[in-house]
């Protein structure tokens, strides 16, 4: 079982701990590539296999409860549940059973799915969220709990067909059906999808000014395709078909020469993990769409192509570009 990270000082120790945390990966943490892989098995109808997998990512900020659950802590409001890092767990946790490596890797991923079905909110539409319990800033866009996004429905969605394939259960397809629902209705009606420009995408902070973060819509793809492959249902098929459509067209917005990735609309470069991530996660959608413009963007993204300059530029270009936008940006 993936181990949590230890717990920030606490008392009055606890904000100097987050601020020496936030510089040190900033700074002197700053490298080139992340322990994130995609996995070539995934994506085909009754795979296990999750589409990206990694030890490290999202962990540092996971503790578990009694049960095995993963509380994520934050500075901003202590420590609660996110239902994105609990199917995380789950499906990182069956990739280690899958590869020989964790005997109990299985029995935790269906306790994280298990979780999933209890705590999952019906709503009046008869879909299915997983609502977040605390107020989150995300660059300009203020969400007020609870709120939802792309990013939990989709890996929530992934665990659930996952779930379903080892236990047969059909009550999980249902529910991650119930689950797609969100990408059908426009942010202003309590859904994740947005047009721009005749684009349809989906966010993970659905609110405004939009954030666009990038691997939280790439997450709902992913899991989008899993319920669709799974099930064959058709309007899972074509919100999969629209989102990847408005992806390929809307790549540029995430560009930074060709090189590196923007984080969203904040106005600065991602930082590795979550630039080793865009590109992870877009090499395994371009895998099971075979869609050429996604392939060709994640290929571009590659970190072992940059030489000495390139990853000059882009260190410095992210550390200004990050400090100018904390004075920018409003505070949560």
């Amino acid at each position: 079982m993936i181990a949590a990270s230890a717990r920030p000082w606490p008392g009055v120790g606890e904000p100097f701990w987050w601020a020496v945390r936030a510089l040190r990966n900033e700074l002197w943490g700053f490298r080139f590539d992340y322990p994130l892989e995609a996995v070539p098995a995934a994506g085909p109808k009754g795979s296990l296999h999750y589409h990206v997998y990694s030890e490290r990512l999202f962990f540092d900020v996971m503790d578990l409860d009694a049960q095995g659950i993963p509380l994520q802590r934050s500075r901003v409001f202590g420590e609660t549940y996110n239902p994105a890092y609990v199917a995380w767990y789950g499906l990182a946790n069956l990739e280690r059973a899958l590869r020989g490596v964790d005997a109990g890797g299985e029995s935790a991923f269906l306790k994280q799915v298990e979780w999933l079905a209890v705590h999952a909110t019906r709503r009046d539409d008869d879909g299915l969220v997983w609502p977040y319990t605390f107020d989150w800033r995300e660059g300009g866009c203020l969400l007020k709990a609870p709120w939802i996004s792309a990013m939990s429905q989709g890996l929530a969605m992934s665990a659930l067909v996952r779930g379903y394939r080892i236990t047969r259960r059909p009550a999980l397809l249902d529910l991650a059906l119930a689950a797609s629902r969100v990408f059908e209705k426009g942010v202003e009606d309590g859904g994740v999808r947005t047009l721009d420009q005749g684009r349809i995408l989906f966010e993970e902070y659905p609110g405004h000014p939009l954030p666009r973060v990038l691997d939280g819509f790439l997450f709902g793809l992913l899991g989008l395709h899993d319920l669709a492959i799974e099930t064959g249902d058709p309007q899972a098929s074509q919100l999969l078909s629209d989102g990847v459509e408005g992806l390929s067209r809307a790549l540029e917005f995430w560009n930074y020469r060709d090189k590196w990735t923007r984080y969203g609309s904040h106005g600065y470069l991602s930082p590795p993990h979550y630039h080793k991530l865009n590109g992870v996660l877009l090499t395994a959608l371009a895998k099971v769409t075979g869609n050429t413009v996604v392939a060709r963007y994640a290929e571009m993204w590659g970190t072992e192509k940059l030489s000495r300059l390139d990853r000059a530029e882009i260190f410095l270009a992210f550390v200004m570009t990050k400090n100018w936008a904390r004075l920018r940006l409003p505070r949560g």
